[in-house]
């Protein structure tokens, strides 16, 4: 277990101490996945760990990884949304590991939204907990905030359809509840709700109240009907208690437990146990102020070799301490690489 899930998320962190675990972690894929192992035969360690063994996001399409190691208890697949090629990325998940992830999206997420806990309503349906040893992408990104519920509900009954909303579903707890937590993909929070035709009574209902919106997914679908930030987080929050937020936070299937909420300055923080490297795209070497595509580790991961992933995403490094007062490293998330496969959970 990773001692670095004691620190605040943000503190500054003992760099030696991260690289001492992230290979301890990198060594225990290596023994027990064979896959992981042939991607990276003969590798031996060293002092930079840009060096580390990593993978691609769309070695997880086409190719199931398991570490298998003593006392390892595999449990679920998660599967991320369908992409443009029809093939979804396949992560397996562990107790060990779960346990960990869980963790850390309550620590992150406690840290942008306070650790009251609230009912947590959820822009979906509850089809994604029915499905046996598969879960998928939209129903893991929910669950990250359920340590900080008081109650789960799911608000659809088609999760297809954003007029399948059960507004009686939401009065009822607007009745009883002066602040509530609400997740959607950024596309569904708008049509379901933010542009969406409320009812009356749920309009009243909603005013004053302390209503804090968490959304991830991008904005790709959002781009034909030109809906910029600033009018998304107001559309949202127009009549409500002013403490009310919008939190757009980024993330990966693929590297399930840490999620990279956007600050008031407009910047993604990386927490303790977790890292971002930033590489040239045409030749994989490192950035240190460049913009380039984002590769994302963490120490989470003990099930299968899904720590240390080079993403298709674009990003830059950000020196300097950040004037919201977070510490350690920070960067800027700046889309899809052009032409890259459209990822179906994200869409950005």
């Amino acid at each position: 277990m990773t001692a670095l899930l004691d620190s605040p998320p943000y503190s500054a962190r003992a760099e030696l101490e991260f690289r001492a675990e992230l290979l301890t972690l990198t060594e225990h894929h290596l023994d027990g996945c064979p896959e992981y192992r042939a991607a990276w035969p003969g590798w031996r360690p060293t002092d930079d760990i840009t060096g580390f063994p990593f993978l691609h996001v769309g070695a997880f399409k086409t190719i199931r990884f398991v570490t298998s190691a003593p006392g390892m208890r595999h449990q679920r697949i998660l599967k991320s949304s369908a992409t443009s090629s029809g093939i979804s990325s396949q992560i397996v998940l562990d107790k060990r590991s779960a346990e960990l992830q869980a963790r850390s999206s309550h620590a992150i997420l406690a840290d942008f939204l306070g650790t009251e806990q609230r009912p947590l309503l959820v822009l979906d349906s509850p089809g994604g907990l029915r499905s046996g040893t598969e879960i998928s992408a939209r129903t893991a990104a929910a669950l990250s905030l359920n340590a900080l519920a008081s109650d789960l509900v799911f608000l659809l009954t088609d999760a297809a359809d954003p007029a399948s909303v059960r507004w009686e579903v939401l009065l009822r707890l607007l009745a009883g509840h002066e602040s509530l937590v609400v997740y959607g993909f950024t596309y569904m929070l708008w049509t379901a709700w933010a542009a969406a035709e409320l009812p009356a009574e749920v309009r009243a209902a909603l005013q004053g109240k302390r209503i804090d919106f968490v959304h991830s997914g991008g904005w790709k679908k959002l781009e034909h009907l030109e809906v910029g930030r600033r009018e998304f987080d107001a559309t949202l929050t127009r009549g409500l208690d002013p403490r009310s937020k919008v939190i757009d936070f980024y993330g990966l299937v693929e590297q399930v437990g840490v999620v990279y909420p956007l600050c008031s300055e407009g910047y993604r923080h990386v927490p303790a146990w977790a890292d971002v490297f930033v590489r040239d795209p045409w030749t994989l070497a490192p950035q240190d102020r460049e913009a380039g595509q984002l590769q994302l580790l963490n120490l989470l991961a003990w099930g299968a070799p899904y720590h240390n992933v080079l993403t298709e995403d674009l990003g830059r490094l950000v020196s300097g301490e950040c004037p919201c007062g977070r510490h350690g490293k920070r960067f800027e998330f700046l889309g899809r690489i052009p032409k890259a496969e459209l990822r179906g959970c994200a869409n950005v």
